[in-house]
C-alpha cells in the first residue's frame, strides 16, 4: 500500500472508534487527515496530531477532495443517537457511506467501513444450538423502529457491493459496543447510574458483556485495511477480552472511586419490571416508542453472542490493552472531565 510515510483519511475523527484509529495511524508514523465540520474539532484534531479539514461527510465534493493522495479511508462517522427518526440515521449512516465509497473510487484510496454487530439484528445475532455469531450468520430481521441497525446494515451493504463490482477495494468492521475514553454513549449512562451508589445485578452479573474497547477497535480496524487479505471480507471485533457485567460495573466503580452496593435481581423479577415500564411509558407517550427494550435485558443476561475468531485467524488481531486497566481508565477519564465541566470530544 503506498508509499512511506502511508497517508490516511479518517472520518468521525473526533468520534470514539475514529479518534483512536487516528491516534493509532499517527503513533504508526501515517499522515492522517480529518474531515471535521468545526473549528473547535479542527484544534482537537491538530492536538491527536491529525491535519484537520473543515467539511461535511455529506459534501461529496469536498470529501472526494480530501481524498487526494490518500492511501486508505478510514469511515467512522455515524449517526448513533440522534433525533428525527429513520431521515436522521439515513443521512449521514448511508449517504455519507456513499460519499465515502465515491472518494474511494476517485482517489484509488482504501476504504474500511466502520459498521457494527448491529447489522445481526436482536434476533439473528442468537442461535437455538447457542453457537456464537460469526461473519457468515444469516443476519436475522431488523424491527422497524432499528433505524441505527437498518442505515449500518444498508451502509455496510453498500460497501461490500461497491467492492464485489471491482469500484473500490474495501473491507469492514463490526464492532460490539465499544468503550474508552472519549466515549459519549455508554461510559456516561454506566457512570450515571453507578454513582446513585447501588447498581441491580440480573442474574448475578455472571453474562459476559458484548462490549470491545476502543483502542482495541482501531488495531483491528488498521490490520482490515493493510492486510490484502481482508479484500472485500467483514470482520467482527466484539470481544478482545472476556468481562463480565459484575467485572465491568466493579472495575467502572474504581475509575470513578465511588463504593457501589450491587443488589442480586432474578433475570424473571427484571422482565416482569421491564414490562410494566415499557406498558407505562406508552401511555404516557401516546404508544410512542421507548428505549426500553428485551435487547436491553438480553445485552446484560444473555452474554456474548458474537465470535471474533477470523479477525484473529485472518489478520493476526490482538489485543493488547487489557478491560482491568481499560475500563477504570475510561471512567476516570468522564469523571475528570466532569470535573473540569468540559468535554472537547
Amino acid at each position: 500500500m503506498g508509499g512511506s510515510p502511508r497517508t490516511a483519511l479518517v472520518t468521525g475523527a473526533t468520534g470514539l472508534v475514529g479518534s483512536h484509529i487516528a491516534e493509532r495511524l499517527v503513533a504508526d508514523g501515517w499522515l492522517v487527515r480529518g474531515l471535521v465540520r468545526t473549528a473547535a474539532g479542527a484544534a482537537t484534531l491538530r492536538e491527536l496530531g491529525v491535519e484537520p479539514v473543515i467539511g461535511d461527510v455529506l459534501d461529496s465534493r469536498i470529501f472526494s477532495h480530501t481524498a487526494v493522495g490518500a492511501d486508505a479511508i478510514f469511515h467512522a462517522a455515524a449517526a448513533v443517537t440522534p433525533r428525527g427518526g429513520w431521515e436522521a440515521y439515513r443521512g449521514l449512516n448511508v449517504d455519507g457511506t456513499r460519499n465515502a465509497i465515491d472518494a474511494a473510487e476517485r482517489s484509488g484510496a482504501r476504504l474500511l467501513h466502520v459498521s457494527s454487530v448491529a447489522v445481526y439484528g436482536p434476533r439473528g445475532r442468537y442461535s437455538h444450538d447457542g453457537r456464537k455469531a460469526n461473519e457468515d450468520t444469516l443476519l436475522g430481521p431488523l424491527p422497524e423502529r432499528a433505524h441505527y441497525a437498518r442505515s449500518k446494515r444498508e451502509s455496510e451493504a453498500m460497501v461490500l457491493e461497491a467492492h464485489a463490482a471491482g469500484r473500490i477495494w474495501a473491507s469492514a468492521v463490526r464492532p460490539s459496543v465499544v468503550y474508552g475514553r472519549r466515549d459519549r454513549q455508554f461510559v456516561p449512562r454506566v457512570a450515571r447510574m453507578l454513582q446513585r451508589g447501588v447498581m441491580p445485578l440480573i442474574g448475578g452479573g455472571r453474562a459476559l458483556f458484548a462490549i470491545v474497547e476502543a483502542t482495541n477497535v482501531a488495531l483491528g480496524s488498521i490490520l482490515a485495511a493493510t492486510n490484502d487479505v481482508a479484500a472485500g471480507r467483514v470482520y467482527n471485533l466484539a470481544n478482545d477480552f472476556d468481562v463480565s457485567v459484575r467485572q465491568f460495573f466493579e472495575l467502572a466503580a474504581r475509575g470513578l472511586d465511588r463504593h457501589v452496593r450491587f443488589v442480586p435481581l432474578p433475570r424473571v423479577v427484571a422482565a416482569a419490571l421491564l414490562r410494566v415500564a415499557k406498558t407505562a411509558t406508552r401511555a404516557v407517550t401516546a404508544g410512542r416508542a421507548t428505549g426500553l427494550s428485551k435487547v436491553s435485558l438480553d445485552f446484560v443476561t444473555r452474554g456474548n453472542p458474537f465470535t471474533s475468531d477470523r479477525a484473529r485467524l485472518e489478520l493476526g488481531w490482538t489485543p493488547s490493552v487489557h478491560p482491568t486497566d481499560a475500563i477504570p481508565d475510561a471512567f476516570r477519564w468522564w469523571r475528570e472531565q466532569q470535573g473540569l465541566g468540559v468535554s472537547r470530544f
